[in-house]
């Protein structure tokens, strides 16, 4: 990832879906590290319906990492993964 400009490419390089994805819920985990901001998104999940998208604001860059694994192990889809100034935003697509 660049820092200071947006990624406008899903987390394996394919175009993203983000854009055209309803923010149905925020997480601001800024300034906590590994593992919370994985423990809060998890727990925002838990409480959404199916589709439904979360965004996760971060600071850790271990979370691009974490959130990768965290989508690919759960089933949750991993929309978009950006950064910008040093923040981080996911977009994960609750499963069905």
């Amino acid at each position: 990832m660049n820092d200071g400009a947006a990624n406008p490419l899903g987390p394996q390089g394919e175009p993203s879906d983000a854009r055209d994805s309803t923010v149905n819920r925020t997480v601001d985990t800024r300034g906590l590290n590994c593992p919370m901001p994985i423990l809060k998104a998890k727990k925002a999940l838990n409480d959404m319906q199916a589709a439904e998208v979360l965004e996760v604001l971060a600071t850790d860059p271990g979370a691009v990492r974490d959130f990768e694994y965290f989508c690919k192990h759960t089933g949750h889809r991993l929309l978009a993964s950006t950064v910008c100034e040093g923040e981080f935003i996911f977009r994960i697509r609750r499963k069905d």
